[in-house]
C-alpha cells in the first residue's frame, strides 16, 4: 500500500492520509487559483504540552479509506454552504510526530476571504469530530494515552 493515498472528487480538491511529512508550500500551491481572492491555510502542529502536562511526541493512526471519505464529505458540505469555494485541500499525517511537526493541513481557496476562513474552520472542526483518526500523546514522564474522537466531543474542540 502506498504511503500516501490522495483522492479527488471535485477535480481541484485533494485529500490524503500520509506517513510522509506535510508541506505547507505544496498544500498552499494546490489551493491557489487565479480566481482566488484568498487562500486560508490551517496548520496543526504538535505542541509541547496538553493542559499543562509536558508532551514529547504524538502518534497518529487512521482508518484511511473512511478518513478520505470523511474529507470528501467535508468538501461537499463546504460547497453546499459556500458555493464560491473553488479548492479544498485536506492532508493528515500518521505515525509518530515530534514537537513542532505538522500533523494536519487544511487549505481553502475562494474568491472571498470570509468564505475561505469560514470553510477552513468548518473543515478542521468537522475533521476533528468525524474522521477516524486517533492520536496517542506521549508524556515526558514516560506514560502515554490515546485521545479518541469521543473524548474530543466531551471536551472543547480546541483541546483536541
Amino acid at each position: 500500500m502506498p504511503l500516501t493515498t490522495p483522492i479527488e472528487k471535485h477535480t481541484k480538491d485533494k485529500f490524503a492520509v500520509t506517513f510522509a511529512p506535510l508541506s505547507l508550500e505544496e498544500v498552499y500551491a494546490l489551493a491557489d487559483d487565479s480566481a482566488n481572492g484568498a487562500v486560508v491555510v490551517m496548520s496543526g502542529t504538535v505542541r509541547n504540552q496538553t493542559d499543562g502536562k509536558p508532551v514529547v511526541a504524538l502518534e497518529y493512526q487512521a482508518y484511511q479509506p473512511m478518513a478520505l471519505r470523511v474529507f470528501e464529505g467535508i468538501a461537499s458540505d463546504i460547497r453546499q454552504t459556500w458555493p464560491d469555494v473553488n479548492r479544498v485541500i485536506i492532508y493528515h499525517r500518521t505515525g509518530r510526530l515530534e514537537i513542532g511537526e505538522i500533523s494536519v493541513l487544511v487549505a481553502v481557496g475562494s474568491p472571498h476571504r470570509s468564505e475561505a476562513f469560514a470553510a477552513c474552520q468548518y473543515a478542521i472542526d468537522t475533521l476533528k469530530h468525524n474522521a477516524p483518526i486517533w492520536k496517542k500523546e506521549h508524556w515526558a514522564d514516560g506514560y502515554s494515552s490515546w485521545v479518541s474522537i469521543g473524548a474530543c466531543e466531551k471536551t472543547s474542540i480546541e483541546k483536541c
